[in-house]
């Protein structure tokens, strides 16, 4: 039966969640599994990966072929890494011991990549968000100023009209006495 690791999806609609299984090649995506190795979900940032790995060896070691994708996960996780040395154990050049060795050095190393990637985007996020910050206090500033004209606007305006009123009431208020004083002078005669 030849088997195959590859990506069983799961998840809704826009939102991929995979799980990495060890299935025969005759059988649907998404359907008959031999044994699930790990995880795989591509919507954060880095993708976070977990696997089994010594489970996933096994299935490298009795023949299993990872299809494209699968097979940058395991390499990316270091199956195909501990597959490679465990062939040098096979063939005697190396001892379990070193395999271990050259692994967890390689581990640490690439944790330390992860890391600094993790570092380096939450930096990134931290820098955009103080730049948006910058953006919106600029804006805000240009708001209020533009503001304070205007209100100094209206406010001579209805200073000015206040005072038209003002003129006005008075230049009828003469002219309404006139006629009042020439009534009060006939009455006078």
């Amino acid at each position: 039966m030849p088997v195959k690791i590859r990506l069983q999806r799961h998840g809704k609609k826009g939102k991929p969640f995979y799980w990495v299984v060890a299935a025969d090649s005759r059988a649907k995506r998404d359907g008959k599994f031999l044994e699930k190795l790990g995880t795989y979900n591509p919507n954060t940032n880095p993708a976070s990966i977990d696997l089994d790995i010594d489970g996933s060896v096994k299935w490298l070691q009795n023949g299993a072929q990872p299809t494209d994708t699968a097979r940058a996960i395991l390499s990316y996780k270091g199956v195909l890494l501990k597959h490679h040395l465990l062939g040098g154990v096979r063939k005697g050049a190396l001892t379990e011991e070193q395999v271990e060795e050259k692994f967890k050095a390689w581990l640490e190393e690439k944790e330390g990549a992860i890391q600094a990637k993790k570092d380096g985007l939450s930096k990134a996020e931290a820098e955009a968000r103080a730049k948006a910050l910058e953006a919106e206090k600029e804006v805000n500033e240009k708001r209020a100023a533009a503001a304070l004209p205007e209100e100094e606007v209206v406010e001579e305006a209805t200073e000015e009209t206040a005072e038209a009123a003002t003129e006005e009431v008075a230049a009828e208020a003469p002219a309404e006495e006139a006629p009042a004083a020439e009534e009060a002078a006939k009455e006078e005669e």
